[in-house]
This record gives structure tokens, sequence and C-alpha cells, in this order.
């Protein structure tokens, strides 16, 4: 039955290919949603789709990754139909939890489709990349320059992926909760300032922070659902964008932490 109903949303709904199909505006005014890490926090999501439902300036959300504990079937069953009451677009990205050791990323990919794709709205270009293995290959860092490219002709550029390049609790271009690599994350770093990315997303670390890595402006919202941080709370950032004006609002959420017995107990019934 929870296999069957994947299958239902699919048909239903599209992969994040088939939802940004349907994306499509000459507005240069809009508001869009990014949120991540909502993995064990079903009582916070709902409450996010709840309240952004009400704002008719919203035109889509982006689920910044961690969409379930562990990538089971029935875990994604559970998401599909908690996002199934939004009345807008959710386009859900891949996070390091749906890439467990028995093939999860494959579930996701059969639901959601490609890990890394594109799509431009309004006169803003939105480029999803896939950093849930904590890196990215030479293969990616070349599609990302290209669609880099592609980007420039549009006002706002916005690059989103789970994993940030640097963790901002450990210092100024530390490696913590971040990408594997500091040679890595910096060389990404170097080609966002290079074409002068509007706003790199991440999510990964269960906080929120705002800063700037060299040139390129970054928020980190991991505000979703799953167990917070030090100074953490739920949340997500509604984007603002007017013309080549961009406004990031925090929205906070309040809702009760689960206990212990209620996180795992859900995750034993997920597994079995």
């Amino acid at each position: 039955m929870r296999i069957l109903l994947i299958f239902i949303y699919v048909f239903s709904f599209g992969s994040n290919q088939t939802i940004i199909k349907n994306l499509h505006s000459k507005n240069d005014k809009f508001s869009f949603v990014v949120m991540g890490d909502n993995r064990d926090g079903d009582n916070v999501l709902k409450k996010i789709i709840l309240k952004t439902n009400q704002d008719n300036s919203i035109k889509f959300l982006i689920n910044n990754g961690d969409l379930v504990p562990d990538g089971y079937k029935s875990e994604y069953s559970n998401y599909l139909k908690i996002i199934k009451t939004s009345n807008k677009p959710i386009i859900s990205v891949i996070g390091n939890h749906e890439i467990p050791w028995y093939d999860g990323e494959s579930n996701y990919q059969k639901i959601f489709g490609k890990t890394d794709f594109s799509f431009s709205y309004g006169n803003s270009y939105f480029i999803i990349l896939d950093s849930s293995d904590k890196k990215i290959s030479k293969k990616q860092f070349a599609w990302l320059e290209n669609q880099l490219k592609i980007s420039q002709k549009f006002q706002n550029r916005f690059v989103i992926t789970h994993v940030p390049l640097y963790d901002p609790r450990k210092g100024e271009y530390k490696k913590g909760h971040s990408f594997k690599n500091l040679k890595q994350a910096k060389k990404l770093n170097n080609l966002l300032d290079k074409y002068n990315v509007t706003m790199f997303f991440g999510s990964h670390i269960h906080s929120y922070f705002r800063g700037f890595w060299h040139k390129t402006p970054y928020i980190i919202t991991g505000g979703a659902g799953a167990p917070l941080k030090k100074n953490g709370f739920y949340h997500y950032i509604k984007v603002i964008v007017n013309g080549n004006k961009v406004e990031y609002k925090v929205i906070k959420i309040k809702a009760k932490k689960p206990s212990f017995f209620e996180k795992y107990e859900k995750r034993i019934k997920d597994i079995f």
C-alpha cells in the first residue's frame, strides 16, 4: 500500500522536473520559500505548509534536503502525504539522509528524478546542486559552471545545495558539518564569486546562519523539523524578489520538540 502511494504521487504530481516545467512567469515580483532538514519533525513541516498555504505571494517552496530520516520507502510515503497538503509546488532536493547504505538514493530518484537540475522563474535562475555525499564530482563542477554561465542572462542567480561549503560554527572558512574537502569548498567558493551568485542556500546544520564567503552571500537554513543544534530554532526563509532587489525574511515556527520516545518509536515503525 505504501509503495502504491509513492507511484500515485508520481503519476498525479510529477517529479521535480515535471513541477518546474509548469513554473513559468514573466513577473519580476514574486516570493518563494527555502527550508531544509525536516526529516524528524513532521509537526514542524505541517506547520510550515499551513503557514505558506495562507501566503498568496509565495509561488513555490524549495525543501533543501534531508527530507526523510533513513531513505526507506515508507518514510517517503509519509513525506509525500504531508507535502500533498501544500497548495503550492514543493521542489525536493536530495540530502545526505536520502543516500543511506541500502541504496536510498535510488528511492529518491524514482520519485523526484534528477539530483542536479536548474530552472528559471521570472528574472531569476535557480541551480540545484547535489552535494548529498558532502562533495561534488568533476562532472558536476563542469555542469555547475555551465549553468552559472547561462544564469548571467538573469538578474538574480540562486544556488541551492544541501551541504554548506564551510561550517560557520568552527570559524571562518573552516571544515565541520560541511564539505569534506576544504580545497574543493574553496574552489567552489571561487566559482560562485566569479559568477556573482545572488545567494547560496545551504542546510545540513540544524540552525540558521547568514553571512558572506568572500564575495558570495550565504544562508544556512536547517530548521524545518530535524533536532535543533545549539541556538537553533524552527524556521523557513521567505525570499521576496522585486527586480534585482531581494529580501530574505526568517519566519519562525513555534512547535514542540518531539520526545526521544516519539522520535524513535516512529523510526522503528518506518523500518518494520
